[in-house]
């Protein structure tokens, strides 16, 4: 007699192979101790409404050599700043994570310094500020953050391992800020 509960093996063995397939992958992402990457570019993406490497979008995808912490929590995105020059990501879990991703500006008009121009660099904290001479490792317009090094003391020479980000103040003049 047969059972009517009987299910051939081949057909029985393609539904539980199915069945592994359609769980394995949210089974293999959530076992994973690590935030989702790639995720994170499209939220970001999302966020701004332009794609990576344009004007308003990210800069470049998050640093993959990055080890988040998986977050159970939505994601939360913001601007840093009013200036929307960076989205502000973060894991609203207790004691997590947050990360700063960088955007691309437009262009704001003119440049106002050329790569390989001497410039004065301004250090401005509470209460000081502080300048030297240094040079631009990038072009930009006023607003911009640019790449600069500095003038090595009395060798008259700019050294590699000085190069800092600094903000276009006005033309031949950046600044960075120092913030506690």
């Amino acid at each position: 007699m047969r059972n009517k509960a009987f299910i051939p093996f081949t057909l029985r063995t393609a539904l539980l192979m199915a069945a592994l397939a359609w769980i394995g992958p949210a089974r293999a992402q959530a076992a994973s101790p690590f935030a989702d990457l790639t995720a994170i570019d499209r939220e970001v993406a999302e966020f701004t409404g332009k794609a990576i490497g344009q004007n308003g979008g990210a800069m470049m995808p998050v640093d993959r050599r990055l080890r988040l912490n998986a977050c159970m929590s939505p994601l939360a995105l913001s601007w840093r700043t009013s200036r929307r020059d960076a989205v502000l990501v973060q894991c609203p879990d207790a004691g997590s994570w947050r990360v700063f991703v960088p955007v691309r500006m437009a262009e704001t008009g003119p440049s106002a310094i050329a790569r390989g121009e001497a410039v004065t660099i301004a250090v401005v904290g509470e209460g000081f500020a502080v300048s030297q001479p240094g040079e631009a490792l990038d072009a930009g317009a006023v607003g911009d953050w640019i790449r600069v090094r500095t003038l090595r003391s009395g060798a008259g020479a700019y050294s590699q391992t000085d190069a800092v980000r600094a903000r276009i103040t006005r033309p031949g003049e950046v600044e960075v800020e120092l913030r506690e």
